[in-house]
């Protein structure tokens, strides 16, 4: 008797649904790129300008830094037996390529990460323009 009790009132807070939301880095400003001048902006200054890089890449002499900010949302349904979850995923991604000098030769940027959107599975996010 207890147990049917117990059963009766857990049973319908199995079901639900879940939004979850995740970031990797600090976010990427489209005025923080356009303060990096190639040709004049040091290695020195870009760090000052964005900060600390996720990955440095040593191309002989010269460097690549990157920069990166992903986010990460995910929305789910559970059921008692079924279970559902859609993930969106975009980054905001950045490249700065340094001479030997340690000065900003050029640069690659794109800027994706405040795309992502909340869905489940049977619908898409990003519908194609026609």
């Amino acid at each position: 008797m207890r147990a049917t009790i117990l059963l009766l009132v857990a049973l319908p807070l199995l079901p639900g649904c879940f939004l979850s939301r995740s970031t990797v880095n600090e976010p990427i400003f489209e005025d923080q790129i356009a303060s990096l001048v190639p040709g004049q902006t040091t290695a020195e200054q870009a760090v000052e300008v964005m900060g600390a890089p996720a990955d440095v890449v040593q191309l002989g002499r010269r460097t690549a830094w990157q920069y990166e900010h992903t986010v990460e949302k995910t929305a789910g349904l559970a059921l008692v037996v079924f279970n559902m979850r859609g993930v969106d995923r975009h980054a905001d991604r950045v490249w700065l390529f340094f001479d030997e000098d340690n000065v900003l030769s050029h640069l690659g940027a794109t800027l994706a990460g405040e795309q992502a959107k909340y869905s489940l599975p049977w619908s898409n996010p990003h519908p194609k323009a026609e």
